[in-house]
């Protein structure tokens, strides 16, 4: 309404509306977010408020930006699980990496998911909450079994204090101090190490199924 100088909106053509939008992103630079946002308000206004037809349908949307995800070298990863002493850390961060696991999926594992004579790992209600199977190589067994025996879980595979569900901030907080330690001047989040995970067994001619 500013911007068109209080006229009246239901005069106001698709053509002019574009050339708003197209003037929002070129002086203020708006996000693509923002601009569907402008626009989905624009058409909930002419076509709900108004009870106008749909003719705003065919505005121009901005395409999704679709960036690369961030990954490690396996020799970054190396560093890091090196740096890592803490015999519980070093099996939070194994299992990220060598599972392929996202970190909701991680905390959520118990001890009955670990399926030792298979070499797999049940995950519950990963994403869209869906069960699925991850593989469990002989490096990862060895390390979850060190901190099994010596951590003894109850009932989740990682515990906090009292012995309640390990925090989504603790295990940021491991992989920050591991990666600190290296020297890796990058944000490192634990989503990384899944992305890792993926991009080198694609690398080494994993079949992508």
């Amino acid at each position: 309404m500013r911007h068109f100088n209080h006229r009246k909106l239901e005069g106001i053509s698709k053509e002019e509306i574009n050339a708003y939008i197209l003037k929002l992103i070129k002086t203020h630079h708006i996000s693509s977010s923002q601009q569907n946002q402008r626009i989905n308000a624009i058409k909930f206004y002419y076509e709900k408020v108004l009870g106008k037809a749909k003719v705003y349908y065919d505005i121009e949307r901005p395409q999704k930006e679709h960036k690369l995800p961030e990954v490690l070298s396996e020799n970054e990863i190396l560093q890091i699980f090196k740096a890592t002493t803490n015999i519980k850390h070093k099996t939070i961060l194994s299992c990220l990496y060598s599972a392929g696991l996202r970190r909701s999926e991680l905390l959520n594992l118990r001890k009955e998911d670990i399926i030792f004579d298979k070499n797999m790992i049940t995950v519950r209600a990963g994403k869209g909450k869906k069960d699925r199977i991850t593989t469990l190589s002989k490096a990862l067994s060895i390390v979850l079994k060190k901190y099994i025996n010596l951590y003894k879980p109850n009932y989740w595979l990682f515990e906090g204090p009292n012995r309640k569900q390990y925090s989504a901030g603790s295990v940021a907080k491991v992989l920050k101090s591991a990666a600190e330690k290296t020297g890796i001047d990058r944000n490192v989040t634990p989503h990384m190490l899944r992305h890792s995970f993926a991009t080198h067994l694609l690398e080494q001619g994993v079949d992508l199924r």
